[in-house]
């Protein structure tokens, strides 16, 4: 995953904006899901979807951590 990407999680979860983190973990979802239906034709997505399914771990971790911060705060 980009250092990039790392950095906007990062900043969604500094900012507490749980909708950003859900919709970027949508998007995600969504453009995985479209590689994946090209399975078959001679696009090699297997890369795209690794780095894909990488994110949304990470933004499912982000949203996990603003939970426990707000059943704490």
């Amino acid at each position: 995953m980009s250092e990039a990407m790392k950095m906007i999680v990062d900043g969604y979860v500094r900012l507490e904006d749980r909708d950003a983190l859900e919709q970027l973990r949508n998007h995600r979802q969504r453009l995985r899901q479209q590689l994946r239906e090209l399975r078959g034709s001679s696009l090699d997505a297997s890369r795209s979807i690794q780095t894909f399914d990488a994110e949304v771990l990470v933004i499912e971790a982000a949203l996990e951590k603003l939970r426990g911060l707000s059943a704490t705060g």
